[in-house]
């Protein structure tokens, strides 16, 4: 019913740049919460960024300062610009987001299909 469609991973040197994005796509009434995990190899899931449909924003300690993310409510769409990028942030990125499709419907969880970005030395 509902699709995220993610885009924006690859492969970037130390200190480099890299913007994700994320379209949620199909029937929706409200996003309540959107945004970005990550999984390194033989590390567990975790929340790097993420926004709330009130514009609140979430960052893990070892972002903040680098990391920006950014909604339109209207598209329905996140991105995340990753700045001063270390071989720490190397992972698969995940786009997730809790989608009511209707008024009067729970909200169920979506995840896309995970990018990969890659920082070299």
């Amino acid at each position: 019913q509902v699709q995220l469609v993610e885009s924006g991973g690859g492969l970037v040197q130390f200190g480099g740049s890299l913007r994700l994005s994320c379209a949620a796509s199909g029937i929706i009434f409200n996003v309540n919460f959107m945004g970005w995990y990550r999984q390194a190899p033989g590390k567990e899931r975790e929340l790097v960024a993420a926004i709330t449909s009130d514009g609140s924003t979430q960052y893990a300690d070892s972002v903040k300062g680098r990391f920006t993310i950014e909604r339109d409510n209207a598209k329905n769409t996140v991105r995340l610009q990753m700045n001063s990028l270390k071989a720490e942030d190397t992972a698969v990125y995940y786009c997730y987001a809790a989608i009511q499709a209707r008024w009067s419907d729970s909200a169920y969880d979506y995840w896309g299909q995970g990018t990969q970005v890659t920082v070299s030395s």
